[in-house]
Parts: structure tokens; sequence; C-alpha cells
């Protein structure tokens, strides 16, 4: 029986990573730049470069839970044509979406008792979750049955490594992950913060390294530390407008790892509202989560 993997917009992947893999189906949402409402995601309003280009302009955005009436049309799509539902969600230490998309497959489940429908805390975010998506669609393309699906999900997740570095602390402020007086100091110290996302799916400040170089070599210490080819080669190098950092960054992976797979990909509004422009971010399989 034929099952259909469900994400949602937060989910930032690039089409090379995706290319000959089966179709996700992506659950769009919704963000707030300065005063203005938007949908990111397919049939959105809102691309990767007017977002950035609207922060840039000196905007802050925030974003907001997903209606459980968009994950009931979104689900039902499958569910109508015989297909049981994987719904691979956003990281529950950063959005409450997770509590919708749940209440929502009990309702769905009474209607549709001889389908399965489950709901898998990614515990990732941005380039991550679709890291996790992409190596999911894979197992999929091999043939791997749903109940497998979900607990190779479950086993797996804590072992893509997030590491993130910042160039302001303006959006971090604003979002209130660092106080204001943090962020004044920082700034004044050219520190760059490094972010993790945790074993509970939250994103953490782990370091404060002086300048933007020191900050990508932090990164690539972690790797080194941390990466476990053995799970899989895929590398994602993740970046909030400022693709020629990412390019080199890419280089340098592949300088150091020949047989990575390193792919480049857009850090969407979701995680970027929250992070700001020229955000860099590394992720790996790992034993270093």
């Amino acid at each position: 029986m034929s099952y259909q993997i469900y994400s949602d917009a937060t989910a930032d992947a690039c089409p090379s990573m995706l290319e000959g893999l089966p179709a996700a189906e992506i659950i769009p949402m919704e963000v707030m730049v300065g005063d203005r409402s938007y949908t990111y995601g397919p049939g959105g309003d809102l691309t990767v470069e007017q977002f950035y280009a609207e922060q840039r302009a000196g905007k802050f955005a925030t974003t907001s839970q997903i209606n459980p009436l968009v994950y009931r049309k979104a689900f039902e799509k499958a569910l109508k044509n015989g297909q049981d539902v994987l719904y691979l969600c956003f990281s529950s230490g950063l959005s409450g979406t997770i509590e919708r998309a749940r209440l929502c497959m009990r309702e769905l489940a009474e209607e549709y008792p001889e389908r399965k429908l489950v709901c898998v805390d990614s515990l990732c975010a941005s380039v991550g979750e679709g890291f996790l998506l992409c190596e999911a669609l894979k197992k999929q393309a091999e043939g791997m049955g749903f109940e497998e699906m979900v607990a190779w999900l479950e086993e797996s997740r804590l072992h893509v490594c997030h590491w993130f570095t910042v160039d302001t602390f303006d959006h971090l402020r604003h979002g209130g992950r660092v106080s204001g007086a943090v962020a004044m100091l920082g700034t004044a110290l050219q520190i760059k913060p490094l972010l993790h996302v945790d074993e509970t799916g939250h994103l953490q400040v782990m370091g404060k390294p002086r300048g933007r170089r020191k900050a990508i070599e932090t990164q690539l210490s972690l790797m080194r530390q941390g990466w476990t080819p053995e799970r899989g080669k895929l590398v994602a190098v993740g970046h909030g407008d400022c693709p020629a950092d990412a390019e080199l960054l890419k280089e340098t992976i592949l300088q150091n790892y020949p047989d990575a797979d390193v792919h480049v990909a857009p850090i969407g509004p979701i995680i970027g509202a929250h992070t700001g422009p020229d955000m860099l971010a590394v992720i790996y399989w790992g034993d270093n989560r």
C-alpha cells in the first residue's frame, strides 16, 4: 500500500538534493514581514529573494503556526487517493504547530479508519529538516514501507547535526532569543553567534566566535569531530542570501572530504525570520548532535 510523505515550508532543500526522488507534499506557512502577511511555500506569494530584500531594508519578520484546516486540505488529498499519510513536521522545540497537525490527524483517522496517519517530530529545522526529508525520500524510493519509515525517522533524526553561524544579533534579539544587552555587546565585539539545534529540537546559542572567518572555522571543526559518513555522505550547506559564502564553504568541505555529496540550499523565511540575512549552516550525519 502506498503512502505520501508530507513536510512543511520550514524544510529547506534545493532541487539538486531532491532530483530523481519521489515528490513530497510541502504544506505552506504564513510569514509576517513588517506589517504585511505572506504565504511561503507552494502557491505562496513570498520568494526567498523578496524576503531577504525586505529584511535588508530593515523589516523584521514573524511566523505563525499552520491552520488545522490547511492540514486537513493537504492530508485529505492523499487519503482520498487511497494513500496513507506520513508527516515529517517542523521541530516541536521551535513551534507548537505539531499539536495542530496531530489534532487534525486524530479527526481524519475517525473519518478514514482504513488509512494510517502518523506525524513524526523531525526535531530539525530549515536545511536540517530538508536534509532529513531528502534522506527519507531516498529510503521510500528504495522501497521502505510505512512502519519501517516511521521507525527509521525516529531513530535517525538525532543524528542530523545542525551548526549555524549568524552574522548579526538583531533578529535573535527581536525574536527574544538573546537579550538587548547581549546583542549590543556582541555587535560591538564583532561576535558571530554559533547556533545549534539540540536533542530536544530547540535552537541554542552554543558559541560566540569573533569574526566570520572564525565562525566558519568552528563549523568545519565541529563537522570534523562528528561526521559519520557511514550513515550517509550527504552534506547540506544552507545560506541566508549569501550564495557566494555558501559556495566557498562548499568548496572548503570538498577539499577536506572529497567523497562528501555537498549541496547548497537557501534558508527560507520560516527560520530566516529569526536569524536574518547572511546566515550559514552546515548539516551532516553525525554523532555530535
